[in-house]
């Protein structure tokens, strides 16, 4: 086992130096925990598996939650490590009962994400990916909170963007942190604070 120190320094390591394209007006870094190319060093997953597992307090959660697609090396990973039951939020209906569906936007796209077998009163853990805008998280976890769920932590492993400073700021109840910041500067991937 790693440190937290080294953990935190085999991911931002791994950010550095990310390619970067355009969609539009918006700058997209590629990395293997966010788009899964290039491929994955094991070590960068195993690191930002240990930071989120090291820094979350476990006690009483009865699940990891993530949403598709790029969120589910890192739930399956921190569920494997925990032994907490996951389920994913998918991009596309079931019909199941119970189903929720939530309106979601992106930095470059909009869409419609869907809940199922998550129930009222259940202590959650959300486990993502990157948080830039907000646009995804915002509207989840609003729902959430009105089905009744327990929002125990919400750990991202990449943040981009002002999204998690903007829903800590109106939403200081909501338990959302990431675990390394990036800036996109001159068209490269820099670490920030």
């Amino acid at each position: 086992m790693t440190t937290t120190n080294d953990a935190l320094r085999i991911l931002e390591d791994s950010l550095r130096g990310a390619p970067i394209i355009w969609k539009g007006d918006y700058p997209y870094f590629i990395h293997p925990i966010s788009d899964g190319i290039p491929r994955m060093d094991p070590e960068v997953l195993k690191a930002a598996t240990e930071l989120i597992v090291g820094t979350t307090d476990w006690e009483g959660v009865d699940l990891i939650v993530s949403v598709e697609a790029m969120g589910l090396p890192l739930l399956a990973s921190v569920g494997n490590a925990t032994g907490i039951p996951t389920v994913v939020i998918r991009k596309r209906s079931y019909g199941m009962e119970g189903e929720e569906s939530v309106e979601v936007s992106t930095g470059y796209s909009n869409s419609t994400i869907f809940i199922n077998d998550i129930s009222p009163g259940e202590k959650i853990v959300i486990v993502d990916d990157v948080i830039s805008t907000g646009g995804t998280l915002e509207p989840l976890l609003q729902k959430l909170e009105d089905m009744g769920v327990i929002l125990h932590d919400v750990v991202i492993a990449i943040e981009k963007g002002d999204g998690r400073e903007r829903l800590n700021r109106e939403r200081p109840d909501w338990p959302l942190r990431s675990l390394a910041r990036i800036e996109i500067v001159d068209g490269q991937v820099e670490i920030s604070d």
